[in-house]
């Protein structure tokens, strides 16, 4: 439905093409040789919508140790600092660790209670709506029709056994159609330091489909997330030391490794490499 209303945008009419039904591949081929007749924003956004099938909200979601929330076994006067600081307008509510969430807090409430003086623990749990749990298979073409359904736009990722595996937004996923919606929070810039050489030191931490979206690339994505993730399931142990290896048409260097986890890694495609 999604892909056939932006069809319709572009002066595509499904409706008129009779019974010859193409399949989402046949759809995406299309995409790709249309050339100047799609303008290349626009063609970005139909594929990112042809891929939303294949992308689960696992995929996107922002994992539980990176999580912001208010803890409401913490003193009021430091949950009030919290509040005071945080960026975010959303934030989950929980008792003593995240799994133990019980409620969404909007800031717009707590600007209410703050107006009539009424900040309290009791308050908060008050004007905070209950939790949207999803699980973390939920394609996210599934998943951005949920949110409409349910006038939501964050959720509570969670696996088979209900434990909180992250969150995810609207805006993550209307990301993965039109690209990064905010310079200011896209930290991937920090995490990618380009090199003279044509190499790339990337930060172990950064997720392999975002390193794959800003340099255009195709580390494999049906396994770990963070590109310390995926060396370590290569090689299967955690290296002593650094290492060289070789991930289909990638050359990864580590050079640091601290505390059990990779730090910084240096990339080259080896392709790029051969034809310069």
């Amino acid at each position: 439905m999604i892909t056939n209303n932006l069809l319709k945008v572009f002066g595509v009419r499904p409706d008129q093409l009779g019974n010859d039904h193409l399949s989402t591949e046949e759809l995406r081929t299309l995409v790709h040789e249309a050339g100047a007749l799609i303008p290349k924003r626009n063609q970005s956004m139909l594929l990112g919508v042809l891929e939303l099938e294949e992308v689960t909200v696992n995929d996107i979601m922002i994992p539980r140790n990176e999580v912001e929330g208010i803890d409401l076994d913490q003193p009021i006067s430091q949950i009030l600092e919290q509040l005071s600081t945080t960026q975010h307008t959303r934030l989950p509510i929980y008792y003593g660790e995240i799994n133990q969430i019980v409620g969404l807090l909007h800031m717009r409430n707590l600007a209410q209670l703050i107006q009539r003086g009424e900040v309290t623990k009791e308050s908060i749990l008050k004007v905070s709506r209950d939790p949207y749990f999803v699980p973390e298979s939920t394609p996210l073409q599934t998943q951005l029709l949920n949110f409409q359904k349910q006038s939501r736009r964050i959720g509570i990722v969670v696996d088979e056994y209900g434990d909180v595996e992250g969150i995810v937004t609207l805006e993550d996923i209307l990301e993965e159609i039109v690209g990064e919606l905010s310079e200011e929070n896209n930290d991937l810039v920090e995490d990618i330091h380009p090199q003279d050489d044509g190499s790339y030191f990337i930060d172990g931490g950064a997720y392999v489909r975002d390193i794959n979206r800003a340099l255009h690339w195709q580390l494999p994505t049906d396994g770990p997330k963070t590109l310390n993730g995926l060396i370590t399931e290569t090689l299967e142990s955690l290296p002593d030391a650094n290492i060289c290896l070789v991930i289909g048409e990638y050359r990864l260097e580590t050079l640091q490794i601290q505390d059990k986890f990779i730090k910084t890694v240096r990339i080259i495609s080896i392709k790029k490499d051969k034809l310069n």
